[in-house]
């Protein structure tokens, strides 16, 4: 290994350590924060949630597809956590508890309510057991960076999000959107890792068919002709 290589190597490790040495230092402050509520400063427990305010409210959002229902949803989740912090064993992330009760409780909603989800999608079949079958196997590809400037490619992603089954969709915001891990991912929904996998590459295949004409040339071109004005 030449001075270069062992160079990179070196920064490498140092940025890992950075890396674990900030989310243990994060995990101690949630738990500091979290002994002090249930100690009687309950005016801390917005310092506990607030960093996953937007997690929670895109969650419920996804389920519900209606932004004040998903609005609602989350502060009853959060009300409900605060309520059973002290049932929360520490077994997960406080993000992956938080999430999973938001999720849960969008669901309680959508059965109280007795909505019907109809879920349709132009491109591709369904299995017999329901699932999707893709148009064809291509890759999933990223959308270029130019192009997600673009209001109507917006309006296009979030129409084809909203267009998802649930469960598709539902892993999609918290795999893509929100980062969380594959394990993260299946703890938040009580599924399966493999289910998870499953569900992402389903959900990715979904939205590249439905956004496929757009990325046939329109949004390109779009963008070609924004850029040459």
């Amino acid at each position: 290994m030449n001075a270069n290589s062992t160079a990179v190597a070196v920064n490498m490790s140092d940025v890992a350590q950075a890396h674990s040495a900030s989310l243990d230092a994060k995990a101690a402050l949630e738990r500091e924060l979290m002994q002090r509520v249930l100690a009687g400063e309950t005016n801390l427990f917005y310092d506990l949630i607030r960093p996953y305010e937007r997690a929670v409210f895109l969650a419920a959002t996804s389920i519900l597809r209606n932004e004040a229902d998903g609005e609602e949803v989350a502060q009853e989740a959060m009300l409900k956590a605060f309520k059973n912090l002290a049932r929360f064993r520490r077994e997960s992330k406080f993000s992956t508890w938080l999430i999973q009760i938001t999720i849960n409780e969008a669901k309680m909603k959508l059965r109280k309510d007795r909505r019907h989800l109809y879920e349709a999608i132009e491109n591709g079949q369904r299995s017999d057991d329901g699932d999707y079958i893709p148009t064809d196997f291509a890759d999933w590809r990223e959308i270029p960076s130019e192009a997600l400037e673009q209001a109507e490619l917006r309006e296009a992603l979030q129409k084809a999000l909203q267009t998802l089954p649930e469960k598709y969709r539902t892993v999609l915001i918290l795999r893509d959107v929100q980062q969380l891990s594959i394990t993260e991912t299946a703890q938040a929904l009580s599924i399966t890792e493999e289910n998870v996998k499953t569900r992402t590459s389903r959900a990715r295949l979904q939205m590249r068919d439905l956004l496929a004409p757009g990325w046939g040339g329109q949004w390109s071109k779009t963008a070609s002709t924004r850029t040459a004005v």
